[in-house]
């Protein structure tokens, strides 16, 4: 089966290619974009169009890369003993298994979404370079090599905080998921709200563009966030007109504290507002 998108996201042909190489090639897909663009959700479409089980693994900035694999828990052993309980004879009670090892001794192959890699440390790309290179990894504990039953697809989402390592982008496929233009937010717009009216569409993405055009600007409104914007304009029953006069020299639009999210930018539309007068 190869991914052709869905009834639910909206894939470009571009994004389709790369998604497909990415699986023929048996490579990582590494996917960049700006925050709300859909690199989280893609990889639940994947998996639920292909039928596969997902596997996600949150990355923080305190994430090690060992957890992913396993970690052992020492203290707990140590205190079991003191206590004189059976369990102490099995080393393995007291692994805990990671997102790697889970998708590794799956009975199918899952979709495993490393998310957000750019959160972490700047060594913990090359920290698993080999595990996601052979699917295998050693267990020191149990002395045996967990090795992947079924190779997963890896799709590693990155916001592009920091660059990573050359090494392990050599080992993966890449794509960037550019910002929608207008023809295409329409079809991401139409799966959420196939309803809307296209007169109060077309004035909203209006305002949404010019938020995200204007010079200097911190935070660009996000596809996500045009999408809640829009909520609020529905269950708010704005009428295409109301928008019509609506313009940033006069101030912020109506709720637009949807789109518009630090005092900063907030301070750059008043200062648009002080520059016409």
């Amino acid at each position: 089966m190869k991914f052709k998108g869905s009834d639910t996201y909206v894939a470009t042909q571009a994004l389709q290619v790369a998604v497909n190489a990415a699986i023929h090639l048996a490579k990582p897909l590494i996917v960049k974009g700006e925050p709300g663009t859909g690199k989280t959700l893609l990889a639940e479409e994947i998996a639920r169009t292909l039928g596969k089980p997902l596997i996600t693994w949150y990355i923080k900035s305190t994430t090690t890369a060992q957890q992913g694999l396993y970690e052992y828990d020492a203290v707990s052993r140590l205190r079991d003993s003191q206590l004189g309980s059976e369990r102490v004879g099995d080393i393995a009670n007291y692994i805990k298994k990671g997102k790697l090892w889970e998708a590794f001794e799956a009975e199918e192959q899952v979709v495993l979404l490393i998310d957000e890699i750019d959160k972490a440390d700047i060594e913990f790309p090359n920290d698993l370079l080999l595990e996601l290179d052979r699917m295998e990894f050693y267990c020191y504990e149990l002395q045996r090599t967990i090795q992947a039953r079924h190779r997963p697809i890896v799709i590693i989402t990155s916001n592009n905080e920091k660059e990573l390592p050359d090494a392990f982008l050599r080992r993966c496929f890449f794509h960037y998921i550019k910002f929608p233009d207008q023809q295409t937010m329409q079809q991401i717009v139409d799966v959420h709200y196939p309803d809307l009216d296209q007169e109060l569409l077309d004035r909203a993405m209006r305002i949404f563009y010019q938020i995200r055009d204007i010079k200097g600007i911190k935070k660009k409104p996000s596809t996500s966030e045009l999408i809640d914007w829009l909520r609020l304009l529905i269950a708010e029953r704005m009428s295409a007109g109301e928008l019509e006069g609506v313009r940033l020299e006069d101030g912020p639009p109506p709720y637009g504290g949807a789109l518009i999210k630090n005092e900063q930018d907030m301070e750059l539309i008043e200062h648009l507002r002080r520059w016409q007068r």
